[in-house]
Order: structure tokens, then C-alpha cells, then sequence
């Protein structure tokens, strides 16, 4: 057994067994800016562990400007080759200096080599985790790029996709009844803790572009539906489609920050049949954008700010990274249904 060290916060051991000993790869100090990976061994699988006494082995805990914050949790794998590599968690923050990172905890590849004394070290040097590695001598085992277009033509949704809470069922959510969309029948509230008609996929860059196109026919402020960027309940910017007395159907874009509810004062009223919904994230920028046609772009709202959908924003304690998706609510509880023709999610360069 063993107490960890004065980091703190010892968890996630991960157990292995080399040369007579048993190692173990602890995750310590939290995962936020103290993160780290300790390694420590024994003779027996109970312990005691000695500690490696160059602790810890990999962390950024005391380079706050390093571009992968967070690193900590790893696991170790032996190739083919004899090489030996850790893979890690860490986070990326916005370059804006507030370090604040929405794409949340991603995983990451560094080189080790086992020293003389048998500890483990960085195969670079050092504690921080390096940009970039040597490119291994193994054979590589290419896979084909996801496509940019999901057409919603399969009986199932693809990997990518995420429902909140509960699995996709055909009470809420259905790609048969009308082939080749998909149809979300409205259910409860983006803010509600239950039964949302919600179905959304990572954003795993800082610079993506997503379109949809959606066939919508709200007859009350209580229906809408749309294009949502979504952290949880209480952060989110949802481009949605809605009903108002004075302007009809029309599209204006809701804010939620911590919980706060704010409606932007922009309603733009748009006709029956369907609407294209755009979004650009550009590091720290969101805009949203609109269009009937499917080509002459409109930008709708002001420029949002991606920070609030991070981890850590306001000392949020949650490590999932920020969704975009397809949403839709209809407060009468009647169901009423978005139809969704396509979802495009493609990565930029930066």
C-alpha cells in the first residue's frame, strides 16, 4: 500500500510488473493545475512502495505557460519494438491567457525510457510533456478520416454522437420515420436535469465549422429547436428556432451562463420550410449563421465567447469539454418534432 506523496490527492493507480518489481503509476494532485504522474515499486504487490525519487514523473504543475496544462494520469505500454511510451491526460487552454480549455481533458503520447536504477523517466528529459515526439519504427496502421457529413441515411447514429443521460429511444428520437433525417420530437428545456431531446458530439478543435439544416414549424414561444453549443445545464449558446406573436417563426440565439438566462435582442424572421444553421469556432469566437439556401451565409447575433464552455470556467469542477449539437423542446408537451437533414462538423486549420 502506499499514502502517495506530499502532492496529494493520490488516485488512479495503475499496476505493472517488470524485472521483480510491481509499479505503480499514480495520478496526484487533482487534475486541475496540479496534476502529475508519480511512479513508485515494490518487491511485493502490497507494497510498501518507495516513491521514485525524482517525483513526479511527468506534470506542468510549475510551467503555467506550458500549451498542455493539466498533465497527469498516465498508463504505460510496451511496443513491439521494446520502446516504451506513456499515455496521459492534459488540456489545452485558449491562447487568450485565461486558461480556460473547451475542448477539456484530451489524451496524449509521450516517449519513456527506463534509467540504470530502474525508474521511469521522460525520453526528452525532463518533467514537461513535449509537443512533439520521435516518430516510432513501427509499421503504421493508417485509419480512413470520419467523413465531414453525417446524412443521418444508417439505423443508427454513429459513435461520435452523445445523448444526455438517457440512450436514444424511438419516443424522442427516431431516423426511421422520416428516412433520411433526423427527427428529435420535443421534449423538456436545455436547463432541465431530466428528459432532454439533446444529441451532440465533442468539439475536438479549436477551429471547426458546423452546419445543419433543419425543417421546423413552431406555433408557440414554447417550441423551438436548433443548433446548440452546449458545456451543460447552466452554460450554453443555442441558435434555435422558435414562434413569437408579433414576428411568427423566426431564429434568435439563447444564452445560459452559470444558470443565468439571457435571449439576445436579435429575431430574425424566417419562413416555413427549412433553414440552415451555421457555427464557426475560431479558439476563443463563436459566431453563429443562417441562411435559406444552403450558400448565402447571414452572421445572426454578436460574436460569443468559447471560455465559458470550459472546464474550468468559474471553478467548474467537470472534465467532459464542450458539445456541439442538435437540440429541440416543446414546453406544451405536445412533441412536436424537428426534422434534421444533415450535420457537417470539420475541422479548420488554425
Amino acid at each position: 500500500m502506499t499514502e502517495g506523496t506530499d502532492l496529494g490527492v493520490t488516485e488512479g493507480p495503475m499496476v505493472y510488473k517488470k524485472d521483480g518489481y510491481y509499479y505503480l503509476l499514480v495520478a496526484e494532485g487533482g487534475t486541475g493545475p496540479m496534476h502529475a504522474a508519480t511512479l513508485m515499486r515494490s518487491t511485493s504487490v502490497v507494497g510498501p512502495y518507495e516513491v521514485d525519487p525524482d517525483y513526479p514523473m511527468i506534470t506542468t504543475r510549475n510551467t503555467p505557460d506550458h500549451p498542455l496544462q493539466n498533465a497527469g494520469h498516465g498508463s504505460l505500454v510496451e511496443t513491439q519494438l521494446g520502446d516504451w511510451y506513456m499515455v496521459f491526460i492534459c488540456s489545452r487552454p485558449l491562447p487568450d491567457g485565461n486558461k480556460l480549455s473547451p475542448l477539456g481533458r484530451e489524451t496524449s503520447l509521450q516517449k519513456v525510457t527506463w534509467t540504470p536504477e530502474g525508474w521511469l523517466q521522460l525520453a526528452a528529459g525532463g518533467k514537461q510533456p513535449q509537443l512533439h515526439i520521435p516518430e516510432t519504427e513501427l509499421t503504421p496502421h493508417p485509419f480512413d478520416p470520419d467523413p465531414i457529413r453525417d446524412d443521418f441515411d444508417e439505423g443508427k447514429l454513429s459513435v461520435h454522437w452523445h445523448t444526455l443521460r438517457v440512450p436514444a429511444d424511438e419516443s424522442w428520437l427516431s431516423l426511421s420515420e422520416r428516412p433520411g433525417y433526423l427527427r428529435l420530437k420535443g421534449r423538456e428545456s436545455l436547463t432541465s436535469l431530466h428528459h432532454q431531446s439533446l444529441v451532440a458530439r465533442r468539439i475536438q478543435s479549436f477551429t471547426c465549422e458546423i452546419v445543419t439544416c433543419v425543417a421546423y414549424e413552431p406555433q408557440a414561444f414554447t417550441q423551438m429547436a436548433g443548433l446548440v453549443f452546449y458545456y451543460d445545464e447552466s452554460d450554453h449558446y443555442y441558435l434555435r428556432i422558435s414562434h413569437d406573436d408579433q414576428v411568427g417563426k423566426h431564429l434568435a440565439i439563447i444564452v445560459s451562463d452559470q444558470g443565468q438566462y439571457d435571449e439576445l435582442d436579435t429575431y430574425v424572421p424566417v419562413p416555413e420550410g427549412q433553414v440552415y444553421l451555421k457555427a464557426a469556432m475560431t479558439f476563443d469566437k463563436i459566431q453563429f449563421f443562417y441562411c435559406l439556401d444552403g450558400q448565402s451565409w447571414q452572421p445572426i447575433g454578436l460574436t460569443l465567447y468559447s471560455g465559458n464552455l470550459a472546464d474550468s470556467y468559474q471553478s467548474k469542477l467537470s472534465f467532459t469539454g464542450a458539445f456541439v449539437g442538435l437540440c429541440a423542446q416543446d414546453l406544451r408537451g405536445t412533441r412536436l418534432h424537428a426534422d434534421f437533414d444533415f450535420f457537417d462538423y470539420m475541422e479548420l486549420d488554425a
